[in-house]
């Protein structure tokens, strides 16, 4: 088991919800996830990482599978501007790479948001830390889990 993939089920029984790692081949993108696990696009948590401007910090959006993050107002959001994070950045920050963003587990802690969205299903599917590996969870518990802010931030 991958180094990743042990910190998101550690989280995941640090915080008393069940560890439910499943792995489904490839699931890079959203709609991959989706087709793999049976459930709506919708239903798919992305972990979207922008790279603040001002600071250098990585920022998390957890947002919907078919939704797009809006720069505006993601930049309203974080009060800096923000810009694309490269993979070193993403790995430094989270410890994951690329594909593989799990919205808990990550090695620092990360400024968050949440689509509202999300928050509408009794389910959601997240990365578990590697391309290849998701997990379900309530919605309803992301916001403490991930400290991430529920806010309009999407297209």
């Amino acid at each position: 088991m991958s180094k990743s993939l042990k910190r998101v089920r550690a989280a995941l029984e640090t915080a008393s919800l069940p560890a439910e790692i499943r792995e489904v081949g490839q699931a890079r993108t959203a709609q991959e996830a989706a087709d793999s696990v049976g459930c709506q696009l919708d239903q798919i948590a992305k972990s979207i990482i922008f790279r603040a401007e001002n600071t250098g910090d990585a920022v998390l959006f957890l947002t919907a599978g078919g939704n797009r993050v809006c720069a505006d107002k993601a930049t309203a959001l974080a009060g800096e501007p923000l810009g694309k994070a490269d993979a070193d950045l993403i790995r430094a920050q989270t410890g994951f790479a690329i594909g593989g963003v799990s919205p808990v587990g990550h090695l620092n802690p990360i400024r968050a948001w949440l689509d509202p969205r999300l928050l509408e299903f009794d389910r959601v599917w997240a990365a578990a830390g590697t391309p290849r590996h998701v997990f379900p969870l309530d919605p309803a518990v992301l916001p403490a889990l991930t400290g991430a802010k529920p806010a309009d931030f999407t297209l």
